[in-house]
């Protein structure tokens, strides 16, 4: 474990206990986790990213700590939705899933992920499944009905404890409609038999495939057996997805135990609950299409991840913005210090050899005090991105000012050497949260500058050609011409910065907008089952 794990507990919201608990592995310095992943049959959602960007912090500060995790995140590639979709486009289901997997991992690759350590699908598990129904089955909590087995809720005492549910109270299951043989309305599906034209796999009930819930309860024991650390999904997932998990997985095997229950909040779009029926509904290639992913993951980290999140144009322009800042002062420090050679950043003159400032070793401090306390902190990202992260970068820019203005030999070196153990510190902090890139800063900023340019619908020889006119026109004292040029730009996105004698453009964020990228012009016809707020994690 790194020094600061024995300084500073990590404290963790329990979805169980409905409180902050100080994290306690199960074994010290390792760390067993499960994450529901995507049902792939259609390209992922933003909702996927708040939930994937959510736990991938958590993954990252777990390693930070110094915790070797085995990360699980499953893909669901047998279901429902999969076969529907396969039949409306006359594919191979599995064939139909394992290509949206594929995506989603490019997807994942995009908005900076790191890959969890193990990405188990139903179809490779269907033994586990298999041998952890009659496991249930001979422990006298599920029941065979004519090829299908579902689990009896009755014989659970403990069933609703994670979703605070009493069992009158429960619907009658997700994904599939009721059915009159169950001896209770909440018991839910193990097994379902074979329905002509479907995917299914023998067993000791006849053909079939698993209930949506066991697939999980299996794939987690298998990696990481039935006692495990962390289990974590999107809220929607609390019931009935992890409330089925925990009564199955229990009634399989009583000794099992899940420590930490970790829930991401929803997405919604300009305040409004996101569905396909309002047109607000979009993927994540669709924000990315516009907007660098990191934009996107900047955004997702600047709430709270067990809060909800609002996503609008404007709100993911401000991401994009802060992007540009954080890359344009990495670039700028590094140019400053170019000047001055590698040896030279420990130099002296006079025999005395050149330290650190004392306001700059203060920054450093605050900075690294602020990102764990807040990050040890049930992972309190708003703060680092909003407050911790900017004080940091306005003081690399005002101590690159000072660089720039002559003055003794020692202040010189003191100031480099400042500088380069802030940008130290500040590609620390990014390397943990995901925003450190693997590109250079350079290659960065030119990347948020085409997708600003794609946004605008500008070309680069287009605002150089508006540069000129504007120059032309201010040199005719057409003051106002000027201006409408700079204004105009500004609506699109597209900010002129007078440096000296030259004229330069970056991105900036253009007045408020009414639509989102991705918007439907014409919503399809409301559906009732589709008007709900963006599920996370299905």
């Amino acid at each position: 474990m790194s020094t600061m794990a024995k300084e500073q507990e990590f404290q963790l919201y329990n979805s169980m206990t409905k409180q902050k608990e100080i994290f306690v592995s199960k074994e010290p310095g390792k760390v067993g986790m499960y994450i529901c992943g995507v049902t792939a049959y259609d390209l992922s959602h933003i909702g996927h990213a708040r939930a994937y960007v959510a736990f991938d912090i958590l993954f990252r500060y777990l390693k930070h700590l110094g915790y070797e995790v085995n990360y699980v995140r499953n893909f669901t590639d047998v279901d429902d939705k999969i076969i529907r979709r396969a039949n409306e486009l006359e594919e191979d289901p599995l064939a139909l899933s394992s290509r949206y997997c594929e995506e989603f991992l490019v997807d994942m690759v995009d908005l900076q992920c790191l890959p969890p350590t193990y990405q188990p699908r139903v179809s490779d598990h269907m033994e586990q499944i298999k041998g952890m129904i009659a496991q249930i089955i001979c422990n006298g909590c599920a029941y065979e009905m004519e090829g299908d087995v579902y689990f009896s809720v009755e014989k659970f005492p403990s069933y609703g404890q994670l979703s605070g549910r009493k069992l009158e109270d429960n619907r009658a299951g997700e994904r599939v409609a009721v059915d009159t043989r169950k001896r209770n309305p909440a018991d839910f599906a193990l097994w379902k038999a074979a329905k002509p034209g479907e995917p299914s796999w023998g067993s000791p009930w006849g053909l079939g495939r698993p209930g949506w819930h066991i697939e999980c309860s299996a794939m987690s024991a298998h990696y990481l057996t039935y006692s495990f650390d962390i289990h974590g999904g999107g809220m929607d997932l609390i019931f009935p997805h992890h409330e089925n998990e925990l009564a199955q997985s229990c009634a399989a095997c009583p000794a099992c135990h899940v420590t930490y229950w970790v829930h991401n909040g929803f997405v919604t779009a300009n305040d409004e609950k996101m569905s396909k029926s309002l047109g607000n509904f979009f993927t994540i290639r669709e924000v990315t299409k516009l907007y660098h992913p990191l934009a996107l993951r900047h955004f997702l980290m600047s709430t709270h991840y067990r809060s909800p999140v609002n996503y609008s144009i404007q709100q993911i322009e401000i991401a994009s913005e802060a992007v540009y800042y954080i890359y344009q002062t990495l670039q700028d420090c590094e140019d400053a210090l170019l000047p001055f050679p590698q040896g030279s950043q420990e130099g002296s003159e006079n025999g005395k050899i050149a330290r650190i400032t004392p306001a700059a070793k203060d920054c450093i401090s605050k900075l690294r005090d602020d990102f764990e306390t807040k990050l040890s902190d049930d992972l309190h990202t708003p703060y680092i991105l909003n407050a911790a992260l900017q004080e940091a970068l306005r003081f690399m820019n005002s101590s690159m000012n000072l660089l720039k203005k002559k003055q003794p030999k020692q202040q010189q070196l003191s100031l480099v050497q400042s500088l380069t153990e802030l940008e130290k510190e500040v590609k620390k902090v990014l390397s943990t949260l995901g925003l450190l890139a693997g590109s250079t800063y350079s290659e960065v900023l030119q990347q948020l500058k085409d997708k600003a340019l794609k946004r605008s619908g500008l070309t680069e020889e287009g605002i150089l050609h508006l540069i000129e006119e504007r120059a032309m026109a201010r040199k005719n004292k057409d003051f106002n011409r000027g201006d409408e040029i700079r204004s105009e730009l500004a609506a699109k996105g597209i900010a002129l910065m007078d440096v000296g004698k030259e004229t330069i453009w970056r991105p900036c964020v253009p007045p408020e907008q009414p639509s989102l990228p991705g918007q439907k012009e014409q919503p399809s016809v409301p559906d009732k089952q589709e008007e709900q707020v963006l599920p996370v994690s299905t």
